[in-house]
């Protein structure tokens, strides 16, 4: 197999090394790729921008997809969430090339923070109260949160807590949404929303009820009716321990989650079969990554997001825990032929630490020198160590010097995920950390917190 990834982040890193792995795949190319999967010996990065303009009969045709016909290309994964929602996959498809990744209709799901709630509310699928409010309706979304704000008063609900939530509708890299604990923090977010702060993906806003309960996030592999569910996950999204600072991309993560009861996977199983079947009741073809980041309340778990494609760093923890052939998975799913496949995980629990660049999630500086890695891929080596250690490259490039060496240096972020997978909590987050230490460049930083709460 020719293999195509779309990407440059972590979770294509872990993506490539996961399809790697698998004896029938010859080449895999990333576009554009990361020093990490310059590394790889199956992989090779390309910069699809750089391919010429076509002409003639195939000048409508993308870069990706001209780039997949030359190259003998049997499967494309798409990685991001943006050309999903730009209809990258419909147009692969079309041309009878195998792609991992949903269509614009199912992309949607993660696209349209309105479509997501309207859908979900048509389907009983259970979630949060909302409203939808234009740039026009300024005043009508203001009373909508005053009436949340009201209702979570009269309900008793600990003033200390959070109150309502704040959604730009479209996609704006993660940075969109605002989980408000007063009045005049809602109407702020409401006010950066329609004034641009998020291009037009700010021009509609959804504002829900905030629901109480603790997070986590659920993926699985869906081609239609068939759903396989991955191990539950928990993203850390602030920047600072005990979750203080701005919201990020992530900043670790860890599974399964200890704290999640027999009955609340099943439910949570039945909700993402339930959506899956939805899909198909609507006439949208979905072949790809189904990602549901729920909310365990009181009355059970309740979906506060759908996502298309598979999380960042969720990836980087829950694909070294996956045995079965991740190629062979893919093209499944891609064909539509996953109907009697199971997948199988190492018995283990995984923890994965982000390094980050000083400064994020606001201005960094890139270009610094990384060194490191292979002592921290090491640890694992290490007699009185029972983890296994894996390296997955985020923001980082390699370039050459002038006499030829290659040196890998910072280019985003997030730069580094140290993945541990042990028997334990306890072994794998002083294996991740282990790691960690033996990473430097400058201004390097990670939470000292991640999993600590798979000990609680």
């Amino acid at each position: 197999m020719n293999i195509l990834v779309i990407g440059s982040g972590g979770r294509e890193h872990a993506i490539v090394r996961g399809l790697a792995a698998a004896q029938q795949v010859e080449t895999i190319y990333v576009a554009p790729g990361n020093g990490g999967t310059d590394l790889e010996d199956k992989a090779i990065n390309v910069d699809i921008s750089l391919l010429d303009e076509s002409d003639g009969d195939s000048a409508e045709a993308s870069k990706e997809l001209r780039f997949a016909r030359d190259n003998n290309i049997d499967l494309v994964v798409v990685g991001p969430e943006a050309p999903l929602v730009e209809g990258l996959a419909d147009e692969l498809r079309a041309a009878n090339i195998p792609t991992f990744g949903p269509g614009i209709a199912g992309a949607m799901l993660e696209g349209s923070k309105q479509f997501s709630k309207d859908f979900m509310f048509a389907h009983g699928i259970p979630t949060a109260a909302y409203g939808v409010f234009s740039k026009e309706e300024k005043e009508a979304a203001y009373a909508c949160l005053e009436d949340f704000v009201a209702a979570a008063i009269d309900s008793g609900q600990d003033p200390s807590l959070p109150v309502v939530v704040v959604k730009a509708d479209g996609l704006a890299a993660g940075k969109g949404v605002t989980v408000a604990s007063t009045l005049e923090e809602a109407r702020e977010a409401v006010d950066e929303c329609f004034d641009g702060r998020f291009g037009d993906a700010g021009d509609t806003v959804v504002i829900e009820a905030c629901l109480a309960g603790s997070e986590c996030s659920m993926i699985a592999f869906v081609d239609g009716a068939t759903v396989l569910p991955l191990a539950p996950s928990q993203d850390h999204k602030r920047v600072g321990d005990g979750d203080t600072g701005p919201n990020t991309g992530g900043m670790g993560c860890y599974s399964p989650v200890p704290s999640v009861t027999d009955q609340q996977l099943e439910e949570m199983t039945e909700i993402l079969q339930r959506t899956a079947d939805a899909l198909v009741e609507e006439g949208i073809e979905y072949r790809g990554i189904l990602y549901a980041g729920f909310m365990l309340t009181k009355d059970g778990p309740q979906i506060l997001e759908f996502n298309v494609r598979f999380g960042d760093p969720e990836t980087q923890v829950l694909l070294p825990r996956l045995k079965t052939d991740l190629a062979a998975v893919m093209l499944k799913t891609a064909r539509g032929e996953l109907a009697g496949t199971q997948l199988d995980f190492v018995d283990a629990v995984g923890v994965s630490v982000v390094i980050a660049s000083k400064g994020y999630p606001a201005e960094i500086t890139t270009g610094l020198s990384i060194t490191g890695i292979e002592r921290a891929e090491k640890v694992s080596l290490e007699t009185d160590c029972p983890a296994t250690i894996q390296v997955y490259h985020a923001g980082t490039k390699l370039i050459e010097d002038e006499h030829g060496i290659s040196q890998l240096q910072t280019a985003g972020g997030r730069v580094i995920n140290v993945t541990a997978l042990a028997p334990t909590f306890e072994e794998a987050i002083a294996a991740a950390y282990r790691g960690v230490e033996e990473i430097h460049f400058d201004g390097a930083f990670s939470r000292q917190d991640i999993a600590q709460r798979a000990l609680q």
